[in-house]
């Protein structure tokens, strides 16, 4: 186990699995890196699947591999965490402060909300509490 991997936990939430954090993370540090293979957008274009993080308008990161710890992190309305493109490498940074045992999520994007989200409906802790 890599000392990345005992700063986060996977756990099971109400969309499936979860990243959570083991320890504080303070606002504004960088949390983990989003991997996997550089595929071609007329690759992902052709392929099935929902872990592609389009890097540029040529490229994505196919970040399925389980070994893609960030690939754990679930989309929220109201994030903590958020993506920065650095050449072909994105890295995922803390928006606040993140407790111990707080799950870590981001804001996916107009295009994924809608193409694989809103269909099923949003499930993160604000939509789900306005929904109650």
């Amino acid at each position: 186990m890599t000392k990345e991997n005992r700063r986060f936990v996977v756990r099971r939430t109400v969309t499936g699995l979860g990243l959570f954090a083991v320890e504080p993370i303070p606002a504004w540090k960088r949390i983990v890196e989003y991997t996997g293979p550089l595929v071609s957008t007329k690759e992902v274009e052709t392929r099935r699947g929902k872990y592609f993080f389009e890097i540029n308008t040529k490229w994505s990161i196919d970040g399925s591999p389980r070994s893609n710890t960030a690939r754990y992190i679930n989309h929220s309305c109201e994030p903590n965490a958020e993506s920065f493109v650095s050449g072909k490498r994105v890295w995922v940074w803390s928006r606040k402060d993140i407790q111990a045992g707080e799950e870590i999520t981001m804001d996916y994007g107009p295009a994924y909300v809608e193409d694989y989200i809103l269909p099923v409906g949003c499930k993160c802790e604000r939509c789900r509490t306005k929904q109650e």
